[in-house]
């Protein structure tokens, strides 16, 4: 039995002397995202992707989770409980200022910004027959402004008093959910629908190619004092010809989904995500067509309410963008 005993530590200790620093040393960090289907997974999956390339260098093994999203990934990340989550900038904004949904846990001081991503523009889709060229035409329409608390809901009570609009302007106004909108519209039953979505959506690519649907823009003094007004918006260009009969490209506003973490998580960590992204960008773009048009020097400004972690701004100073 004795002679068993010292084998086996005889072993082990072989073993560990036989391990690379990385074996030795290595790191876990995982990644929050949202539905498995949605771009936030897919941006979590790309990020990782790229870490893990390299993880015999830095030793540091990344991972993504499936949650419930912006809100979950913010306070999980409070908890100390994922390392890096993908949060839209209005929630990243109120998260710091212990606004909204945060009122009752409060401000989170330790929250960080690492980088933006993709933008999430307020989509305006109209039946083709309703001859609308810009919102106010909506006037004396039927209009559908989302669900409560839906992402759509808050960006449409903000716009519309930003433009001198009110709900009673529509002939009708309906609270339908996402996968409601797209058959209302063209069966006729509304004439056009708000979504804030990363494109290309599935949900719009439906609408365009079923009835014909146009996007309409949504630009003017108003939205320009709303950008102003916000830190969490951005203007947003959907390219022309990304969907079916919709040649020219719609410029509107919107937020941007971000990776967010916190101050917690160390400077060597961060500065390696965002190198891995960085030094393989054309490779991260092609990972996800929501990402075909990013641009590093917005990605690290856009949208982004959170101070940037200390390893993000070593990486981007290196660089030269800071």
């Amino acid at each position: 039995m004795k002679k068993i005993t010292v084998l086996a530590s005889a072993l082990a200790i072989i073993g560990t002397l036989g391990a690379t620093p990385a074996q030795a040393q290595q790191k876990f960090v995982t990644i929050g995202t949202g539905g498995v289907t949605g771009v936030y997974y897919a941006a979590g999956g790309a990020i990782c992707r790229l870490m893990n390339k390299d993880r015999a260098k830095h030793g540091i093994r990344c991972s993504v989770e499936s949650t419930g999203g912006s809100v979950y990934n913010v306070n999980t990340i409070k908890a100390g409980e994922l390392d890096f989550g993908v949060s839209q900038s209005d929630v990243q904004f109120n998260a710091v200022k212990g606004l909204a949904q945060f009122k009752d846990g409060g401000a989170m001081g330790d929250l960080r910004a690492v980088f933006a991503l993709h933008p999430e523009p307020l989509t305006i889709a109209s039946r083709k027959e309703a001859n609308v060229a810009k919102f106010e035409d909506f006037k004396g329409k039927r209009f559908n402004i989302g669900v409560p608390g839906s992402g759509q809901r808050a960006t449409m009570e903000v716009l519309l008093p930003a433009i001198n609009m009110k709900t009673s302007d529509f002939s009708l106004v309906s609270e339908l959910k996402p996968d409601e909108h797209g058959a209302a519209l063209c069966d006729n039953k509304i004439d056009g629908f708000a979504f804030v979505v990363g494109h290309p959506a599935a949900n719009i690519q439906d609408v365009t190619t079923t009835c014909g649907a146009k996007l309409v823009s949504v630009t003017g003094a108003g939205v320009d004092k709303l950008i102003a007004a916000y830190p969490y918006y951005a203007k947003a260009t959907i390219p022309g010809g990304m969907y079916a009969n919709n040649p020219n490209p719609t410029t509107t506003f919107g937020v941007v989904a971000s990776i967010v973490s916190s101050a917690k998580v160390p400077d060597d960590v961060v500065y390696t995500m965002v190198k891995s992204v960085f030094e393989n960008f054309e490779e991260f773009k092609k990972l996800h067509p929501a990402f075909g048009n990013l641009d590093p020097k917005s990605m690290i400004k856009d949208g982004l309410s959170a101070p940037l972690h200390n390893g993000a701004v070593k990486y981007y100073k290196e660089k030269g963008w800071m």
